[in-house]
């Protein structure tokens, strides 16, 4: 990959995990992992779950920064103990800190998906990217200080990979702890989350998710309400709503349902075309995405009598109020939506072509608003 090709474990249009310093909205997460430092109860393997988006990688680096930098107990010297740490805080100017930032820290890996031998990167962590951490743990044992493994993420090991993962859980190498990422704990082996502690982050509140933003460097966009409501807490489905056009695009989307039960085909033909161009692959993902968020705000309105709020686009509550006014509605609304999800992704997996798969899916939208009539 390019080095301007973000990584697997790099939302576009983001900082790296390793370079973003503040974590906002998880102190209850931060204060769990340093109760379990402070007492001498450090588990060697942590699952970090949550949503997508809400810090659980940059929440990884910062603790793998703090575990390398900070000198355990033992080593303090003739002169007492200093008093115990009571942040993962690291001077940015640690040389610990400039090693990891440079990708040169010796007592950390990172396990990401990784390239096949065609130079194309693969779909899942293979059971090489786990076995190459026996030359990591060999190499960084020499010199007897800790070591830390990051998994971004573990939900994409198969199952080759998770078994070589849960047999270094079960005999864990000495002064090493394994920091997994994941987005749907549900999917790893039971055995890998009984063997780990779990630290939960949530979705972010406005003011968090303010300052995550501006940490990042994306380009607000003038109705924050907006994004608000869109990302639901999560900064990293904010920066990729702001640099793919994702508010313009749920707009559209709630400007052509306003028009049903009679839909403006043309609008909703320009849609479809949108999402064909070259290379709007991930625009094209994106708009399948915010169709399922329409359908399940529109679902939502029906059941709670109400639209959701803040509005997420211009006319929202409105169009949702008339199109889901009662539970009945609401209920068509949630069905439709778990048919064109299953339609969507079986069309992307044969390839159909974009622009037919978003008019396809536009027109069962249309048909379900006449027959929720």
């Amino acid at each position: 990959m390019s080095d301007d090709t973000p990584t697997p474990d790099q939302a576009p249009g983001a900082p790296h995990p390793r370079e973003t310093q503040r974590l906002f909205g998880q102190d209850s997460a931060e204060q769990a992992f340093m109760s379990a430092y402070t007492s001498e109860r450090l588990h060697h393997g942590w699952l970090i779950t949550g949503p997508r988006g809400v810090g659980k990688a940059t929440l990884a680096w910062r603790i793998a920064r703090f575990l390398l930098a900070t000198p355990p107990i033992e080593d303090d010297g003739l002169f007492g103990a200093p008093p115990p740490p009571d942040s993962l805080e690291i001077d940015p100017d640690h040389p610990v800190a400039h090693r990891i930032q440079a990708g040169a820290e010796p007592g950390l890996a990172s396990i990401t998906r990784s390239l096949n031998d065609q130079g194309r990167l693969r779909n899942e962590i293979v059971v090489d990217d786990i076995r190459k951490l026996g030359k990591f743990f060999g190499l960084s044992s020499t010199d007897g200080g800790r070591r830390v493994v990051i998994v971004d993420s573990a939900d994409e090991m198969n199952v080759s990979a998770a078994n070589a993962l849960l047999k270094m859980l079960e005999e864990p190498p000495a002064r090493t702890t394994l920091l997994l990422i994941s987005h749907q704990p549900s999917r790893l082996l039971p055995t890998i989350r009984s063997r780990c502690r779990t630290l939960r982050l949530s979705p972010l509140g406005p003011e968090d998710m303010q300052a995550a933003l501006m940490q990042t460097g994306a380009q607000m966009p003038e109705k924050t309400d907006h994004l608000a409501a869109l990302a639901a807490g999560s900064v990293g489905d904010a920066v990729r709503l702001i640099n793919l056009g994702g508010l313009e695009i749920y707009a559209e989307l709630i400007a052509i349902l306003g028009t049903l039960p009679r839909m403006d085909r043309q609008r909703a033909l320009a849609l479809a075309e949108a999402a064909a161009q070259r290379g709007a692959a991930e625009r094209f993902e994106l708009l399948l995405t915010l169709i399922d968020v329409a359908l399940s705000r529109l679902a939502l309105t029906g059941a709670t009598g109400s639209a959701p709020m803040p509005e997420a686009a211009p006319n929202e509550a409105e169009t949702l109020t008339r199109l889901s006014a009662t539970p009945h509605q609401a209920r068509k609304w949630a069905e439709v939506a778990a048919v064109i999800t299953a339609r969507a992704r079986h069309g992307q997996s044969v390839n159909l072509d974009p622009a037919a798969l978003v008019l396809d899916t536009v027109f069962k939208i249309q048909e379900t608003a006449g027959q929720s009539r």
